[in-house]
């Protein structure tokens, strides 16, 4: 033991102690989705605190130069019966609390392992362990000792992201409860034996506090539950708040303020229930409480039926490329989109086949290195190594009877905290929309390729529109990239339209009798009259004619200018009300498992049609400014560069208000207002729904050849050290300055800014494989328009992803892939033959090309 003394003596000075602060990776491999549980266990280097699986911590030694690592193995003890342990310990008790991590609550530690820790010295693996620590002398034992204990101690970066401890059941005191007026109307309530007042029914009761009256809950989502009853009486009295009968016993009652929309505490219950002659002291419960209902509904997450195929007995399948992917708490948008992705060659050569050469490139944190997670994702997917079955929970277990289809699966968390940082919503644990996940992906990936292959080109295509002024049959013809095709659905073209109508009058009469409501009947729209939507012109109004110098009616036309290797179409089920209030389209889709989409392809400027004159419409200003060219105060004689600040533009106040009360930002509605030439409230909103993913959204207006906001001072000089940045990034020096001024000289605005502004091409003419600056200013050449790949227009279905809820933001994403001519739903861990893929409900479509 002395030599393995005189080692750890002679790296001791790179043992390190975790402070607050540091990064901890102690659950997951940097470089794999290996953790303390794999076969080999996990490597912690004692001075980086980087975890690396057995198959990878030799090529961290041999870069680094550290040579003390500690190992932590973990072992799944075997399980033990719920009811009776027989070893003494109480059975498992189910959760009691809609809470995480806390008494009562879920439980976040459903295995239980038994835990190795030892230090091992490289390269010769010597181990260390703690019982060989009290051996050695007295600076390395307290020295290695502490740095253990630290380590284990400290929370891992895994466990920091994750909500550990939430409760649900944290209810406010109602306003309305001290002061509550309880009419005095002789009403008595029983003990038992209640119904609706007005609809006879007899669960979900609520008695309202403020007369006595009981009337049913409200209807679920499902349209089970009640029928509305005791919201519509709080409608028509005003009474605020109601108890659920059947949850009252003597620690409490469910109470519900309408006023407040929220399950609320009343501290003056039992004298407000001894008023309508209940005793609180004598009650017991017969009806299950809001939080065991929605307890009840998070234990059956996932069971939808239809496009989870839950209704069959689905084969289970594991191997190369049928990886199940953990859900983190509502990542399911995330496992869907990256399932699909990683079937397209282009992701799969660009990360997995140059996994060692990304690996050896990477930084000395790869977690943070946007290509070595990619990488490290992809290849989890394909290898097949973690595309196991899950541990048997048990004989006991209730779901042992049929095929589960669970696998061990990957967990990405490391991948899910960087491709997040710093997103408003996709840092977050909530419910995401795929659609929007996807193209933040994409962003990534462009940001990341710029100077090698660029596999997000798959998707990349060009779309033409065709605008031709009414009065002057002049047109004009403009070019914009594009991702994703949005495919309208024309509700009016419903195959089952008197279905539709009698499922209406049922659901009104249901309504007004208070039965219970009918089953939903869903609307069946052709694919083909999706298609003619899409291709329709659109009439423009106020559409600002170069040509007449005045506004005047167009109509705009739109095909694609190219046809990408992979067609991405999501059908946009997800729309607004007349309240703005979003909703999802119950809709049936025959989509077709060929498309031809050649008729769409744009054929340009036809012969002998005139182009509208490029000519900007007259800029909009107040009528008391005395123009003097464009000279500023900031300007001379000479230089006459800069607008003045005093030229601002009029702007239709009664608009912008309307989108303010909307919610929006002062400064985007604004913009929208200027930059749809004060056409009206459509215009302006369409414009807002169009830029809201824009990092200078709510920044203030720049007009068009300023630097700044009106009544700022321009920025004279930007910073060489950010024109550096940016350049070496491969744009040209004037687009640097350009977008440096533009965002007050904020170096990662400035990067936001460029990259949301690529689609000006004639402002921002993107340097072509990364040129230098003096190469990019030095050339006169037209510049190069965005890379795009075209082909024919034929395309195969080759996967889908579903979504079930009523919003983007709850609900569940799975998504369904063709592997070898046999369908496979990915259901997060679960990875199934398909027996019926519901390819008529879903959200995103994914087509390649079909090769002659």
């Amino acid at each position: 033991m002395a030599e393995v003394s005189e080692v750890l003596m002679s790296v001791l000075s790179t043992i390190r102690v975790p402070r607050p602060g540091d990064r901890v990776h102690k659950d997951e491999c940097a470089l794999s989705f290996s953790s303390p549980e794999s076969e080999g266990g996990l490597y912690v280097c004692m001075n980086s605190f980087l975890g690396f699986g057995s198959q990878y911590v030799d090529r961290h030694h041999t870069r680094s130069g550290q040579r003390a690592y500690l190992h932590i193995s973990r072992t799944r003890k075997a399980p033990e019966d719920e009811e009776n342990s027989g070893s003494g310990d109480p059975p498992k008790k189910k959760p009691t609390r809609l809470a995480i991590g806390i008494e009562g609550g879920f439980n976040v530690e459903q295995e239980q392992y038994e835990e190795e820790v030892k230090v091992v010295l490289f390269p010769d693996r010597q181990e260390v362990t703690s019982d060989d620590l009290a051996t050695m002398p007295d600076l390395v034992r307290e020295r290695v000792s502490l740095a253990m204990a630290g380590l284990m101690s400290a929370d891992s970066v895994s466990h920091a992201l994750q909500v550990q401890q939430w409760d649900g059941e944290v209810r406010a005191e109602s306003r309305h409860a001290v002061e509550l007026k309880q009419l005095d109307n002789g009403t008595k309530i029983p003990p038992s034996g209640w119904r609706c007042e007005v609809c006879d029914l007899q669960e979900n009761l609520w008695m309202n506090l403020s007369d006595g009256r009981v009337f049913c809950g409200r209807r679920y989502f499902d349209g089970s539950g009640g029928n509305n009853h005791a919201l519509l009486h709080f409608q028509q009295t005003g009474h605020p708040l109601a108890v659920k009968l059947g949850t009252i016993t003597p620690d409490g009652a469910d109470v519900y303020s309408y006023d407040e929309d929220d399950m609320v505490l009343d501290p003056k219950l039992p004298e407000h229930l001894s008023h309508f002659g209940i005793d609180m002291m004598t009650m017991e419960k017969t009806e299950r409480t809001m939080t065991e209902l929605e307890i009840a509904v998070n234990q059956r997450v996932g069971e939808w039926e239809v496009i989870q195929e839950s209704g069959a007995t689905l084969r289970p399948l594991s191997g190369p490329g049928l990886t199940g992917m953990k859900n983190l708490g509502n990542s399911c948008y995330l496992n869907s989109v990256m399932q699909v992705l990683f079937t397209v060659p282009d992701f799969q050569s660009k990360y997995v086949s140059n996994i060692d050469k990304i690996f050896d490139e990477a930084p000395s944190d790869p977690t943070q290195d946007f290509k070595t997670q990619v990488a490290k994702l992809g290849y989890g997917l394909l290898s097949g190594e973690y595309s196991k079955p899950a541990p048997d929970p048990g004989e006991g277990s209730e779901s042992s009877s049929e095929p589960r289809g669970d696998q061990v699966g990957i967990a990405a968390r490391m991948f899910k905290a960087l491709i997040g940082r710093g997103h408003p919503e996709f840092s977050t644990n909530r419910q995401q929309d795929a659609q929007e996940f996807l193209l933040h992906f994409i962003n990534m990936v462009e940001r990341n390729c710029r100077s090698g292959v660029n596999p997000s080109e798959a998707f990349r295509f060009l779309v033409e529109e065709r605008i031709v002024c009414q009065q002057s049959q002049k047109a004009k013809y403009t070019q914009r990239v594009d991702y994703i095709l949005q495919l309208p659905v024309p509700m009016d073209q419903a195959t089952n339209t008197e279905e539709l109508q009698e499922a209406e009058h049922r659901r009104e009469e249901a309504d007004s009798s208070g039965a219970p409501p009918p089953a939903p009947v869903r609307a069946c729209i052709p694919f083909t009259a999706c298609m003619a939507a899409l291709s329709e012109p659109e009439t423009l109004t106020d559409f600002w004619s170069s040509a007449a110098q005045a506004k005047t009616t167009a109509t705009k036309t739109t095909r694609f200018a190219s046809f990408p290797d992979h067609m991405v179409i999501q059908v946009k089920k997800f729309t607004f009300g007349q309240d703005w209030v979003p909703k999802k389209l119950d809709v049936s889709i025959d989509v077709p498992d060929t498309l031809d989409l050649t008729a769409l392809r744009g054929t340009g400027q036809q012969p002998g049609e005139e182009l509208l004159p490029e000519v900007a419409p007259p800029p909009l200003m107040t009528p008391d400014v005395e123009v003097k060219g464009i000279l500023g105060s900031h300007g001379n004689e000479e230089d006459d560069s800069l607008y003045s600040p005093l030229l601002s533009p009029v702007l239709d106040d009664s608009t912008v208000s309307q989108l303010c009360e909307m919610g929006f930002p002062l400064e985007a509605c604004r913009k929208a207002v200027y930059y749809t030439g004060n056409t009206g409230i459509d215009a302006a909103m369409n414009w807002v729904m169009g830029h809201m993913d824009d990092p200078d959204f709510s920044a203030p207006m720049v007009l068009p050849g300023t630097s700044s906001a009106p009544g700022t001072t321009p920025t004279e000089s930007v910073s060489e050290e950010h024109l550096a940045t940016i350049v070496s990034m491969g744009f040209s020096r004037d687009q640097a300055t350009r977008a440096l001024r533009a965002t007050s000289n904020i170096l990662e605005r400035a990067v936001d800014w460029i990259f949301s502004h690529l689609d000006d091409l004639e402002s921002m003419e993107v340097s072509e494989g990364g040129r230098s600056a003096a190469e990019s200013e030095g050339s006169r050449e037209p510049p190069p328009g965005p890379k795009v790949r075209d082909g024919p227009g034929k395309y195969e279905l080759f996967a889908f992803i579903s979504h079930m809820g009523t919003s983007t933001m709850c609900g569940h994403y799975v998504c369904h892939i063709k592997k070898d001519q046999q369908w496979v739903i990915f259901n997060d861990q679960k990875v199934c033959a398909s027996e019926k893929p519901p390819k008529d409900l879903g959200y995103l479509y994914f087509y390649r090309r079909v090769t002659e």
